[in-house]
């Protein structure tokens, strides 16, 4: 049974339950439609100002691309146990969310963006701004927010 007509589905994840309820929506979206999956993780540049005045070193980005790449190797993994051979793991620094709602989509074609309802906390949504509602808005392609894990 195919489910529209989706092949080329991105997943932003942040580490949060949401966001891997997501993936897992998306994982059987690809697999019905034998479709394939961009995860990807976008670092924020703006958190760093927050944090570090601006100033991060050479040793920390390397930390954090180290341990995010950890991170997106583990989901493609449990994907790829799901049956879904097709997918790929992106890292990308900037603002997440130019990043997921139109330069990332545009550069590798996805007709759908599989994410979470929320991922950052109340804090940062105040600063910030929610993520998801801006993709929601101005994304390039169709978007699906997931409120609930799969059952």
């Amino acid at each position: 049974m195919q489910i529209s007509h989706y092949q080329n589905i991105l997943v932003p994840v942040d580490g949060s339950k949401q966001a891997e309820a997501a993936l897992q929506r998306a994982t059987n979206l690809a697999l019905l439609n034998d479709g394939s999956i961009d995860i990807l993780n976008v670092l924020s540049t703006s958190q760093y100002s927050y944090n570090y005045g601006g100033l991060i070193d050479g040793d920390v980005i390397n930390s954090l691309v180290e341990d995010t790449t950890s991170y997106l190797n583990d989901l493609m993994k449990k994907v790829q146990a799901a049956g879904l051979k097709q997918v790929s793991v992106h890292i990308r620094f900037g603002n997440p969310k130019t990043i997921i709602s139109k330069e990332f989509t545009s550069d590798h074609h996805n007709d759908l963006i599989v994410m979470g309802a929320t991922g950052m906390g109340k804090l940062q949504q105040v600063l910030e701004g929610s993520v998801t509602s801006f993709v929601n808005r101005n994304a390039i392609c169709d978007v699906m927010i997931v409120k609930k894990p799969v059952k």
